[in-house]
Protein backbone atom coordinates (compact mmCIF):
# COMPACT_ATOMS: atom_id res chain seq x y z
CA UNK A 1 0.00 0.00 0.00
CA UNK A 2 1.34 3.44 -0.93
CA UNK A 3 0.29 6.40 1.19
CA UNK A 4 0.04 9.83 -0.38
CA UNK A 5 0.82 12.41 2.28
CA UNK A 6 0.40 16.17 1.90
CA UNK A 7 2.59 18.24 4.25
CA UNK A 8 0.90 21.56 4.99
CA UNK A 9 1.73 24.38 7.35
CA UNK A 10 4.63 26.52 8.47
CA UNK A 11 7.60 26.88 6.16
CA UNK A 12 10.24 28.30 8.50
CA UNK A 13 11.67 25.08 9.98
CA UNK A 14 12.86 21.73 8.62
CA UNK A 15 9.96 19.60 9.90
CA UNK A 16 9.09 18.43 6.37
CA UNK A 17 12.63 17.24 5.73
CA UNK A 18 12.63 15.37 9.05
CA UNK A 19 9.45 13.50 8.10
CA UNK A 20 10.59 12.72 4.55
CA UNK A 21 13.99 11.52 5.80
CA UNK A 22 12.41 9.42 8.57
CA UNK A 23 9.98 7.80 6.14
CA UNK A 24 12.52 6.93 3.41
CA UNK A 25 12.07 3.20 4.00
CA UNK A 26 8.28 3.46 3.84
CA UNK A 27 6.02 3.40 0.79
CA UNK A 28 5.03 7.07 1.03
CA UNK A 29 4.68 9.74 -1.64
CA UNK A 30 4.93 13.26 -0.24
CA UNK A 31 3.65 16.52 -1.66
CA UNK A 32 3.59 20.02 -0.22
CA UNK A 33 2.92 23.65 -1.00
CA UNK A 34 5.69 25.82 -2.43
CA UNK A 35 7.95 26.44 0.56
CA UNK A 36 10.04 29.23 -0.97
CA UNK A 37 8.43 32.10 0.94
CA UNK A 38 9.19 34.79 -1.66
CA UNK A 39 8.00 32.65 -4.57
CA UNK A 40 4.81 31.78 -2.70
CA UNK A 41 4.11 35.42 -1.88
CA UNK A 42 4.91 36.77 -5.35
CA UNK A 43 3.70 34.04 -7.72
CA UNK A 44 0.44 35.80 -8.52
CA UNK A 45 1.97 39.10 -9.57
CA UNK A 46 4.94 37.42 -11.27
CA UNK A 47 2.55 35.46 -13.49
CA UNK A 48 -0.59 37.62 -13.71
CA UNK A 49 0.84 41.12 -13.44
CA UNK A 50 1.76 43.63 -10.78
CA UNK A 51 -0.62 45.12 -8.25
CA UNK A 52 -0.16 48.45 -6.50
CA UNK A 53 -2.44 47.43 -3.64
CA UNK A 54 -0.81 44.86 -1.32
CA UNK A 55 -4.20 43.23 -0.68
CA UNK A 56 -4.60 42.35 -4.37
CA UNK A 57 -0.93 41.34 -4.61
CA UNK A 58 -1.47 38.82 -1.81
CA UNK A 59 -4.88 37.78 -3.14
CA UNK A 60 -3.44 36.86 -6.55
CA UNK A 61 -0.73 34.79 -4.88
CA UNK A 62 -3.20 33.03 -2.61
CA UNK A 63 -5.39 32.07 -5.56
CA UNK A 64 -2.49 30.70 -7.62
CA UNK A 65 -1.13 28.79 -4.61
CA UNK A 66 -4.61 27.38 -3.92
CA UNK A 67 -4.48 25.44 -7.20
CA UNK A 68 -1.53 23.41 -5.89
CA UNK A 69 -2.93 23.17 -2.36
CA UNK A 70 -6.36 21.93 -3.45
CA UNK A 71 -4.83 19.30 -5.72
CA UNK A 72 -2.39 18.12 -3.04
CA UNK A 73 -5.04 17.82 -0.35
CA UNK A 74 -7.61 16.23 -2.68
CA UNK A 75 -5.17 13.53 -3.82
CA UNK A 76 -3.75 12.83 -0.35
CA UNK A 77 -4.62 9.86 1.84
CA UNK A 78 -3.21 11.68 4.87
CA UNK A 79 -2.79 15.41 5.45
CA UNK A 80 -0.25 16.58 8.02
CA UNK A 81 -0.66 20.19 9.15
CA UNK A 82 2.15 21.81 11.13
CA UNK A 83 1.47 24.83 13.29
CA UNK A 84 4.77 26.51 14.17
CA UNK A 85 5.63 28.67 17.11
CA UNK A 86 6.59 31.96 15.46
CA UNK A 87 3.81 32.96 13.08
CA UNK A 88 0.04 32.69 13.01
CA UNK A 89 -0.68 30.21 10.25
CA UNK A 90 -4.22 31.03 9.16
CA UNK A 91 -3.53 29.22 5.89
CA UNK A 92 -2.62 26.08 7.84
CA UNK A 93 -5.91 26.26 9.76
CA UNK A 94 -7.75 26.66 6.46
CA UNK A 95 -5.92 23.64 5.00
CA UNK A 96 -6.84 21.56 8.06
CA UNK A 97 -10.51 22.54 7.72
CA UNK A 98 -10.49 21.85 3.99
CA UNK A 99 -8.93 18.42 4.55
CA UNK A 100 -11.44 17.63 7.30
CA UNK A 101 -14.33 18.69 5.05
CA UNK A 102 -13.05 16.29 2.39
CA UNK A 103 -12.90 13.47 4.95
CA UNK A 104 -9.10 13.18 4.79
CA UNK A 105 -7.16 11.53 7.58
CA UNK A 106 -5.65 14.49 9.39
CA UNK A 107 -2.58 14.62 11.60
CA UNK A 108 -1.86 17.90 13.39
CA UNK A 109 1.72 18.70 14.40
CA UNK A 110 1.84 21.38 17.10
CA UNK A 111 3.41 22.48 20.35
CA UNK A 112 1.50 21.95 23.62
CA UNK A 113 1.15 25.70 24.14
CA UNK A 114 -1.15 25.82 21.10
CA UNK A 115 -3.56 23.20 22.45
CA UNK A 116 -6.21 25.67 23.55
CA UNK A 117 -6.07 27.85 20.43
CA UNK A 118 -6.26 24.80 18.16
CA UNK A 119 -8.80 22.73 20.09
CA UNK A 120 -11.35 22.77 17.27
CA UNK A 121 -8.72 21.89 14.69
CA UNK A 122 -7.42 19.11 16.95
CA UNK A 123 -10.96 17.77 17.40
CA UNK A 124 -11.14 17.18 13.63
CA UNK A 125 -7.80 15.34 13.56
CA UNK A 126 -7.18 11.64 14.00
CA UNK A 127 -3.88 12.37 15.78
CA UNK A 128 -2.09 15.33 17.34
CA UNK A 129 1.69 14.90 17.29
CA UNK A 130 4.33 17.02 19.01
CA UNK A 131 7.39 16.00 16.99
CA UNK A 132 8.00 15.05 13.34
CA UNK A 133 9.27 11.62 14.44
CA UNK A 134 5.81 10.87 15.85
CA UNK A 135 4.30 11.55 12.42
CA UNK A 136 6.80 9.11 10.90
CA UNK A 137 5.86 6.48 13.50
CA UNK A 138 2.14 6.97 12.72
CA UNK A 139 2.84 6.46 9.01
CA UNK A 140 4.97 3.38 9.77
CA UNK A 141 2.23 1.91 11.94
CA UNK A 142 -0.46 2.60 9.32
CA UNK A 143 1.62 0.90 6.62
CA UNK A 144 3.07 -2.00 8.60
CA UNK A 145 1.01 -2.44 11.77
CA UNK A 146 4.27 -2.38 13.74
CA UNK A 147 4.86 -0.37 16.90
CA UNK A 148 8.03 1.73 17.34
CA UNK A 149 11.09 0.24 18.92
Amino acid sequence: MTLKVYLSGEIHTDWREQIVEGAKALDVEFSAPVTDHDASDDCGVAILGTEENKYWHDHKGAMVNAIRTRKGIAEADVVVVRFGEKYRQWNAAFDAGYAAALGKSLIILQLPEHDHALKEVDAAALAVAREPVQVVEILRYVLTGKLPG
